[in-house]
Order: structure tokens, then C-alpha cells, then sequence
């Protein structure tokens, strides 16, 4: 029987990592043999990489570190030094994310989208003590930043919309227009604004045009507006965790993370006023709609990027027991066992809105640019009002996370739908604040 995913749920991964571990294998292994012939002859590199790695070497301790990083990885881990790396990186920051086919290992062709391929090569690099030390350095990071804003300038051209296609790897192919529409987010054309229905590629014009796209009127309907004791889903998201009591300061270990709303909010001090709180954090997969929308109604005042890091995670032992995808030990996907860790860590938009009811008071509202999703950007602004389902800003290209912090006056009550690893769609109830 060939392999199947599966139908009624989001893998805890959400799409970060192909449920089907072939189709990752499948794809390492299609670098490597496109790039192996420029890592043969020492082909002269593209300029955003070249730029990086100017960077990396132009500082002994990032080459150590990189060296140290090939050396701890695991076995699983098939890029075997930085060079090699390199070359990876060239072929993908002239492309636009695909869907990519493979074959399992019966044969069976198997198709799943590559949303965020630059974390795919960086996945078990990140899972070793000497990337948590090299990816959280400023230097690092700021040489990183030069590198994907180069390949999101790329994703906005007209060339970038050529994976847009009905064609076995492109996105409106049959097997991947059946992904873009699983669980429950409705047909494609239906749900999102198309500006040319009938064309292949529905009219986008680019990569980060049909990243970005919106939704159609009415298909995400804020339920109750009139009720201003509901809390509504910002985004359309896969529960991670919910935390209450939560501290200004806390300590991450490698089991168990904690939130530190201090280092959350950017060492500011307003974080006093969510002490005792209460966290709210999911996930977006690649195939999400990635545009923010406001859970409530009430008052921007204020509204801020700040900087940090892309892919630092935190090291660990691999999936846990129980881990709905991975087996026990397996050392993929500690970005996303990392994800509240990385609301302290990662680039992020932080937007803080004041409710019109006095008994939910102030929001966070936090956006993680997790991994290449490192471009965060802000619709509103100081002062300005806004109602529950007005956009508040976007991610560009791949997947992320994202966090709402309610104060400890705020009494939540999350609705008994919203359990960790249930999908929701963007505008949905979650919670309901009652008096104090």
C-alpha cells in the first residue's frame, strides 16, 4: 500500500517538514546532485551567497563553529561540510519554493510542498551545542539577514511565479491544490481573492502575490462581533501551547520551556503588565493563510519589529515519547519543539492593542518570523482603531508562529475546540474573558 498522509489533521510539523520522511530524503538528495558538479569544479557562487560567506569567513570563530556543527550533527545529516552548504544555498535563493514529487520506498510517487526549503538544509545542522552558540550571534544573524532579503526580493519578480503551475511540481497541480485544501480550509479559488480565476497560476504575479494572497469576503466570518467578551483566532494556525501564570523571567531548559514574558516583549517594561498572565501560541504551516488579523476590538498603541535570530534553536535528545509524527529520538524538527523558546529568540512584530472592554485590557500580540520567515510586516499603526478581524500584517513565504499574552486581570476561558495540534481557521472564537 503506498504511503497516504493524513486527512483529518495537521501533522505537529504543520508542513515545516514533509510528513513523509522520503520526501525529505528526496529532497537533500536533489541538491546534492544539482549542485554537485558547481561543488566540483568550484563554481563561482551567487552573489547573496557569496556576500555570506565573505561574512562567515571573515570571523575564526563562525568558521570553528561551522566546523564544530558538521562534526556534532547527526548521523541522519547528509550535508557533510560548510562548502557543501554553500552550494545548496546557490540553487535555492534563485528559485521559488515547489511542490516536490518523490518516490517512497516502494516506489510510490509522493508529492508534498517544500514550503520553506532553506530550513530544510539547516534542520539537524541547528540541533547541535554549536549552532545554539553560532545562531544566536549578532554577526551571524545580520550576514543571514543580507541572504534571505535577497531571496524575498527574488520572490516578489515575475520569475518567481514559475512553480505556479498545474505541472507535477507546481502549486496548482492536482496533488497540491489537494494540500492548499486540506483541513478544512475550502476550495482554493473560493477562499482566496484570485485577481485571474481562470489562469493557471490564478493571476499571481509572483511567488510572495500568491504567499501573501487574501481571502475572499465573507469566508473567515468574525462569529459575534457584537459580543466583546471574545477572544478570535489571529491566525489561521495549529495550536502549540497554552500557558497561564506566566513569569517575567524564566529559565529554558530543554524539556518543559517556560514563557518569559520580560525577554518575550523585548525587554520592555510593559511586560509588568502581563506577569501572572496568560500565553496563547500556534503555528502556521506553508499552506496557511498568512495574513494576522486583530482577536479583538480596540486600540493600537504601539507597534514594533524587533530583531534576533533565524535559526536557533534550542539543542536536544530528539521527538519525545508520544510525538504524534517522529519516532522517539529522531532529531528533526527541534525548530518547531523550540517554539516557545523562539518568542524570545527570533525576529519578530510585536503590535500591543488596548480592548474596548476593560476586562481583557491590553493584548500582545506577537508575530515569530520563524526560520527564512524572516520578514514581518505591520498594517496598523499608534493610535489607530481597529475591530476583531481587521489585518494587523503578513508574513513573507514559508510558515511561522504566533503568540497572544492577555494580562492576569483578563479571565480566559479557551473553548474546549482549542486543543494543541488542532487546526483553526483565522477569525474563529478561541476564548472568552469574563469579569473579574
Amino acid at each position: 500500500m503506498s504511503w497516504q498522509p493524513r486527512k483529518t489533521t495537521l501533522t505537529r510539523y504543520g508542513g515545516w517538514l514533509p510528513a513523509n520522511p522520503a520526501v525529505h530524503k528526496s529532497f537533500i538528495q536533489h541538491l546534492a546532485q544539482r549542485s554537485a558538479t558547481a561543488h566540483r569544479t568550484r563554481a563561482t557562487h551567487t552573489e547573496p551567497v557569496a556576500k555570506f560567506q565573505a561574512a562567515i569567513n571573515a570571523d575564526p570563530e563562525m568558521v570553528n563553529l561551522w566546523s564544530q556543527i558538521f562534526l556534532q550533527a547527526s548521523p541522519e545529516n547528509k550535508i557533510t561540510s560548510f562548502d557543501q552548504l554553500l552550494y545548496h544555498m546557490d540553487i535555492i535563493v534563485v528559485a521559488p519554493p515547489k511542490f516536490h514529487v518523490a518516490k517512497d520506498d516502494e516506489g510510490n510517487v509522493i508529492g508534498e510542498p517544500i514550503g520553506v526549503p532553506m530550513y530544510l538544509i539547516f534542520d539537524l545542522l541547528s540541533n547541535t551545542g554549536a549552532a545554539y552558540d553560532l545562531f544566536r550571534k549578532p554577526a551571524f544573524n545580520t550576514a543571514m539577514k543580507d541572504l534571505l532579503d535577497a531571496w524575498g526580493l527574488y520572490l516578489t519578480s515575475p520569475d518567481s511565479n514559475k512553480t505556479l503551475t498545474e505541472e507535477e511540481e507546481g502549486w496548482f497541480s492536482p496533488v497540491a491544490l489537494e494540500s492548499l485544501e486540506a483541513n478544512g480550509r475550502g476550495n482554493f479559488n473560493a477562499t482566496y481573492v484570485c485577481p485571474d480565476p481562470d489562469a493557471v497560476n490564478r493571476g499571481f504575479t509572483s511567488w510572495d502575490h500568491f504567499f501573501t494572497r487574501e481571502i475572499q469576503p465573507g469566508v473567515r466570518p468574525v462569529h459575534f462581533p457584537e459580543n466583546k467578551t471574545l477572544i478570535h483566532s489571529a491566525c489561521e494556525s495549529t495550536v502549540y501551547r497554552i500557558q497561564t501564570d506566566v513569569k517575567d523571567h524564566d529559565q529554558f531548559w530543554l524539556k518543559g520551556q517556560a514563557y518569559s514574558v520580560y525577554d518575550m516583549l523585548y525587554r520592555d517594561n510593559i511586560a509588568q503588565s502581563f506577569v501572572g498572565g496568560t500565553v496563547y501560541q500556534a503555528f502556521l504551516s506553508p499552506q496557511d493563510y498568512h495574513r494576522w488579523r486583530s482577536p479583538i476590538d480596540g486600540t493600537i498603541t504601539r507597534a514594533e519589529i524587533v530583531p534576533g535570530t533565524y535559526y536557533a534553536v534550542l539543542p536536544d535528545a530528539g521527538a519525545e515519547v508520544g510525538d504524534p509524527d517522529l519516532q522517539p529520538g529522531d532529531p528533526h524538527g527541534a525548530l518547531i519543539r523550540s517554539q516557545a523558546w523562539l518568542t524570545l529568540s527570533s525576529t519578530r512584530a510585536i503590535i500591543y492593542i488596548q480592548s474596548d472592554n476593560p476586562d481583557i485590557g491590553l493584548v500582545a500580540f506577537i508575530a515569530v518570523g520563524m526560520a527564512e520567515v524572516s520578514t514581518c510586516t505591520i498594517s496598523v499603526q499608534k493610535g489607530q482603531k481597529v475591530s476583531t478581524g481587521d489585518e494587523l500584517g503578513m508574513f513573507h513565504f514559508g510558515g511561522s508562529s504566533h503568540a497572544l499574552i492577555f494580562g492576569p486581570q483578563a479571565k480566559v476561558t479557551f473553548a474546549d475546540h482549542v486543543k494543541v495540534d488542532q487546526h483553526l481557521k483565522v477569525n474563529s472564537i478561541i476564548a472568552q474573558v469574563s469579569k473579574a
